[in-house]
């Protein structure tokens, strides 16, 4: 393998190929550490080019690359077989261009998701993903695993911000195709192949994405609702009064809420912890005099209408970051909660409350000293779902409890994964959510784009 590396250092330079013990440690697992090996080498190419080179070289040479952007994916998708090359895409980093007669921002897969976000609001323009791990995770990788976060239920997904795309195929063919016209209907949209295929089609260099304009208001409220069949009557009808300006409707059982306020340090609950469902919802409007009065408006009629138990409304920043602060709280579960096991669902909205009842039920009844939490954006129908068992009950049985689970969900018509990906951890319960000529299909797209099965190998085909 010799001439291999020394072909990748001529290319990248020496410094940017790391072999062995020089290989930093969160490029050879995931994010849970359930997946380690030593990859062959550690690439880190500077740009498109260089990872257009870097892809010839390895095609040639057939061997094995795994693309990683920012690490901070959770199924695995970016874990290493030992053997194969890891391609950072982190020297890939920077803004290429604004242009804000378009609405759109040009730049570099490696480039951090926050430092696309400060850079478009400098310019007085919103780009509308946004996840907890935004300081961390790369524009290339939310583009590979169409991310969703808290804004889908107005904005949608990661797919529904990209308009161009550069990528590199198996071979080392580079593909340009930066539109920046939102309606573009010159043949296939291949861009859509390459969005959501978790590295196995091609890896992303370059994107263009299509920013909003600045919201120059925010209302924000925590509330307390019966149960979930009120939840569906207020989403409906916050939908209804707020005129599209609907961002973010996130909500938690009791609990997580018990949870998270119990055993997260600095977590303060803003309504009284009970067994009543907890919803935080946020509007992004124009006029912050304007939308705080339709906000209240919308509140006191549910109210009213009893929708809602009880709600407050966040009176300055502080308040609203310590709102999202109780949700974002699920980031502290590796520290606190380990060993445990998380789910990233989908199913129909109006269903959610049935499967998290029916599920609790199975949960209990197969695993009874095991602990559980549900939260989720459910306006987008996205639900997550935690499960814990103490150690001292011995060896942890992922794999039953994940039978538990997709097992139900399948029932259910739903989605193994809503916004997370397949990676490795779910790539055996695909067929949970597809069916056998989607997955043959699937297997024929790759087969075209990387006959020799060269990017991403053992990734989300099972």
């Amino acid at each position: 393998m010799s001439s291999l590396i020394d072909e990748l250092a001529r290319t990248v330079g020496a410094a940017h190929v790391l072999t062995d013990t020089d290989i930093p440690p969160q490029h050879c697992t995931d994010w849970f550490h359930a997946h380690t090996s030593t990859p062959l080498a550690l690439v880190r190419p500077g740009t498109p080019d260089e990872v257009a080179k870097v892809m010839a070289i390895c095609c040639r040479h057939n061997q094995p690359v795994t693309p990683q952007g920012g690490l901070t994916g959770l199924v695995a998708g970016a874990a290493p077989a030992e053997g194969d090359i890891a391609l950072s895409l982190a020297r890939l980093n920077g803004i290429e261009e604004i242009d804000t007669a378009a609405s759109t921002i040009t730049v570099l897969a490696g480039t951090p998701l926050q430092t696309v976000q400060e850079a478009a609001r400098a310019a007085g323009l919103l780009l509308a993903v946004d996840l907890g791990a935004r300081g961390s995770c790369q524009i290339g990788g939310n583009i590979a695993t169409n991310a969703g976060g808290n804004r889908v239920i107005r904005y949608g997904m990661m797919r529904e911000q990209v308009l161009g795309l550069e990528v590199v195929l198996a071979d080392g063919t580079l593909i340009t195709s930066l539109n920046k016209m939102l309606k573009n209907n010159a043949g296939f949209d291949l861009k859509h192949l390459f969005i959501g295929s978790e590295g196995c089609l091609g890896v992303v260099t370059r994107a263009v994405l299509r920013l909003q304009p600045l919201p120059a208001s925010c209302c924000t409220a925590w509330c307390a609702l019966s149960d979930y069949s009120a939840v569906i009557a207020f989403l409906r009808h916050a939908q209804a009064s707020l005129g599209g300006t609907l961002s973010a409707f996130e909500v938690m059982w009791p609990d997580f809420h018990e949870l998270v306020t119990s055993r997260v340090q600095g977590i303060r609950s803003p309504l009284p912890v009970g067994e009543s469902l907890q919803v935080l919802l946020e509007v992004e409007g124009s006029n912050q005099q304007r939308d705080s009065n339709i906000f209240s408006a919308m509140l006191e009629h549910a109210l009213e209408r009893g929708f809602l138990i009880d709600a407050t409304i966040a009176q300055s920043l502080k308040e609203r970051e310590g709102f999202w602060r109780l949700r974002d709280a699920v980031s502290e579960f590796p520290l606190m909660w380990s060993p445990y096991c998380g789910y990233d669902v989908s199913l129909p909205i109006g269903r959610i409350g049935e499967f998290v009842s029916e599920l609790k039920a199975a949960l209990c009844l197969h695993f009874p000293q095991c602990e559980h939490v549900h939260f989720g954006h459910i306006g987008d129908s996205n639900l997550h779902i935690g499960v814990h068992l103490d150690r001292s009950c011995g060896s942890f049985p992922e794999d039953a409890i994940d039978d538990c689970v997709y097992t139900l969900l399948r029932g259910y018509g739903g989605s193994i994964s809503a916004e997370h990906g397949i990676g490795l951890h779910k790539k055996a319960y695909l067929g949970y959510s597809r069916s056998q000529q989607e997955i043959a299909l699937m297997r024929t797209i790759k087969q075209a784009l990387d006959p020799n099965g060269l990017l991403n190998p053992g990734k989300v085909l099972p």
